[in-house]
């Protein structure tokens, strides 16, 4: 897997939909952006699944089972300090 960031891959992503949506490729180019855009979005979800993993073992108890805890929102976090 390559070592960039999850966002950066998906800036790629996007950039690749956008010009597809724009509906003015030459067929071959369009299969060429959507071969792209298809193997950017296994990166990601690769990316998502890697992290998803880390999260869920951050989150085991100490007898392994998976507990579950609110995510702290950013606005919350901001109040306290």
């Amino acid at each position: 897997m390559s070592k960039d960031r999850f966002e950066d891959h998906f800036k790629k992503l996007e950039a690749v939909v956008n010009r597809l949506e724009s509906g003015d490729l030459p067929l071959e180019e369009s299969v060429k952006l959507f071969e792209e855009g298809m193997r950017l979005t296994r990166i990601c979800s690769e990316k998502l699944t890697e992290i998803r993993k880390k999260v869920e073992i951050l989150l085991k108890d100490e007898k392994g089972e998976t507990v579950v805890q609110p995510f702290p929102l950013e606005e919350e976090d901001a109040s306290r300090e």
